[in-house]
């Protein structure tokens, strides 16, 4: 196992990556989050449409819809728990990330000094 892979499976084994992807699941079999998501989707196509003729005012109702629409969906508790364990994995991606680039800047910089 290289080191890429290795470290893929320990981020997968973390609590929080496991969390993540049970409310990932939990959050795509949700009947009433997949009907709002269907909803925005129509109405965003209905403001394109609306755009395209140069309906702004039309266009802004349809917006203001789509707004109400994710609200709701902002409000369902899963949706919640499911964006605030996603910030906290997004953390842990983004601070390895930085450990990774530091190591490699700090490797390369030490090259440097050889020459």
């Amino acid at each position: 196992m290289n080191k890429v892979e290795e470290i893929s499976a320990k981020l997968n084994e973390l609590e929080q990556v496991e969390r993540y992807k049970a409310l990932e699941e939990r959050l795509n079999s949700n009947d009433k989050v997949k009907d709002k998501i269907n909803q925005i989707k129509a109405l965003q196509k209905q403001a394109v449409n609306l755009q395209a003729y140069g309906k702004t005012e039309a266009t802004r109702q349809i917006d203001q819809q789509i707004d109400a629409v994710q609200a709701e969906i902002d409000a369902i508790p899963i949706v919640d728990e499911f964006k605030s364990n996603q910030t906290e994995v997004n953390d842990i991606l983004q601070t390895l990330v930085d450990q990774i680039e530091q190591q490699i800047k700090d490797h390369h910089d030490g090259d440097q000094s050889i020459s």
